[in-house]
């Protein structure tokens, strides 16, 4: 920290909540109408860079620090826009006040963002996880500021920018590209055609990239044939009920498994007499602190009840784990389906009422959409050298502000164009939660997949990437797999190995940022 001042300024104060109103509101937005959110993270850090970086004695942690608080709406937004508007659709004449919304989305981010201060150390400083956005955004920083790489950054960023444009602006370029249209036994495979998604892929590396595309090759093109010509599929649409409950199950026997550990190490220290988490234990204790007041807040304001809340506190601990995890390892990070299975759990204990169940689904969305977003930040921070204490809390104030903005944003869009559900706002997301509110589709999938995932995860396989490609569509995973493939191909032909990767991590870092600096203007010039 340069001479030893807080990079967490009055002027990043400012500039990072100026830019927090915008890009929540853009993003509120994009969710409802598109169905899926950029990583504002690159846009953000350009944008703190543009304003920050010629200011007297601004600093790289003083910019990340903007940036940090300036991205935390964002996924805020999204976490209410995939989940809420569920709830009138499924009931048109259904109330959910804007205290209760507030409280929602605020308990959300708080929980997001106090959880991550136990998952950090794990997963950056031990494991080490890529954080495909955060090393965007970090080698955005450098090339900004200091000038080296700059030309290669800049240019792959601007060619990326120019092709999303094409793509989405002008509709000119199709954002999918059939490649197989296939049968009665094998489904389509197709890919997506974006700069992003093959960066992605190039900074994940081979293992994870193809273990994803692993997952997709099973789901699709094994299990889905083989059932089918075997008779345990009476049509493709039961073939891919099994399919994405097996892939749900994987994630979530995943976060089994990371509990079990947890479990296991913390009887160890505490047999060895050492105790304690690596946290300190007045964090601790102000982590319990809040965790408490977050189900009295909700059972005040909302219809969930206070065993209800315990038990959402719980899940919330272990999806955001797992959010967290996901992110780190893929860049992507399916906080709705996070939602569900929490939802799922609570169901199965309590009876929540419609309201209460839509609430307890945003309350996980937001905290799951918000870890992701901090643990991109904090990987950008780290390889800077900025004090986490100083990022969590510039996350935290944004987070806060960006949950009172999303909300005011959700009851404002919903008056203003005509409810959920139509032409204008289908909020395609909340629409699959409403549909699995009811129950999983296929448990016997879901089942076998949990098992599968504890099992894979114990083996120290990554189960929760399998499972993610055996969930998502095939043009996500063929494309992530496929700039995974060109970044080893180009790696195995440089005679300089060390260079080609620093090129390689500019070129993709551009890639990302293009696409997410264009998706985040589209967005804010689709408002008006």
């Amino acid at each position: 920290m340069a001479n030893g001042k807080s990079p967490l300024t009055g002027r990043g104060l400012a500039v990072g909540i100026i830019g927090l109103v915008i890009i929540t509101a853009s993003s509120m937005y994009v969710a409802l109408r598109m169905g899926a959110l950029p990583w504002p993270t690159v846009f953000v850090t350009v944008l703190s860079m543009a304003v920050l970086g010629k200011a007297k004695g601004s600093t790289l942690e003083e910019i990340n620090c903007t940036h940090t608080l300036m991205s935390a709406g964002a996924m805020v937004a999204g976490g209410l826009a995939f989940t809420l508007p569920g709830l009138w659709m499924t009931a048109p004449d259904a109330t959910l006040p804007l205290v209760s919304i507030m409280a929602i989305s605020i308990t959300g981010a708080v929980l997001g963002t106090v959880f991550t201060i136990i998952f950090r150390r794990t997963f950056i400083e031990r494991e080490k996880l890529p954080y495909p956005m955060g090393e965007a955004a970090y080698n955005t920083l450098i090339a900004g500021k200091e000038g080296k790489g700059a030309p290669i950054l800049f240019t792959s960023l601007g060619a990326s920018a120019a092709f999303t444009f094409i793509r989405d602006g002008l509709g000119r370029i199709p954002a999918v590209l059939g490649l197989y249209g296939g049968s009665s036994l094998f489904p389509a495979l197709s890919i997506w055609v974006s700069p992003m998604a093959l960066g992605i892929g190039a900074i994940i590396g081979p293992v994870l990239a193809l273990m994803w595309f692993g997952g997709c090759i099973l789901g699709y093109f094994i299990i889905t044939p083989i059932g089918l010509s075997a008779g345990l599929f009476d049509s493709m649409a039961s073939a891919d009920a099994f399919r994405s409950n097996l892939g749900i199950g994987l994630m979530i026997g995943t976060g089994l498994g990371v509990a079990v550990k947890a479990a296991v190490s913390l009887v160890g220290r505490m047999r060895e007499r050492k105790g304690g988490t690596g946290i300190p234990r007045r964090t601790l204790h102000m982590i319990l602190i809040v965790c408490l007041m977050a189900v009295l807040l909700l059972a005040a304001t909302t219809e969930i009840t206070i065993l209800e809340g315990i038990l959402l506190i719980a899940g919330v601990y272990l999806t955001a784990y797992l959010s967290g995890m996901l992110t780190g390892q893929t860049g992507i990070n399916p906080m709705e389906i996070f939602a569900i299975l929490v939802l799922l759990g609570i169901s199965a204990v309590c009876s929540p009422s419609l309201a209460a169940a839509f609430s307890v689904a945003g309350v996980v969305a937001v905290a799951c959409g918000l870890t992701g977003d901090v643990m991109n930040d904090l990987k950008s921070g780290s390889l800077v050298g900025t004090a986490p204490r100083f990022q969590i809390a510039a996350e935290g104030i944004g987070g806060v502000i960006g949950a009172v903005v999303a909300a005011f944003a959700l009851v404002v869009l919903r008056n203003a164009m005509g409810g959920f559900g139509s032409p204008e706002l289908p909020a395609p997301q909340a629409a699959a939660v409403a549909a699995m509110a009811g129950g999983l589709s296929d448990p016997w999938a879901f089942g076998i997949g949990v098992a599968a995932g504890l099992l894979l995860f114990l083996l120290r396989v990554p189960s929760a990437t399998f499972g993610l490609g055996v969930y998502l569509p095939t043009y996500i995973s063929s494309a992530m797999a496929l700039g995974a493939v060109i970044m080893a191909a180009a790696r195995k032909g440089s005679h300089d190995k060390p260079e080609a990767d620093g090129k390689a991590a500019l070129i993709s870092s551009g890639l990302l940022g293009g696409e997410g600096i264009t998706g985040v203007i589209i967005a804010i010039a689709s408002m008006f």
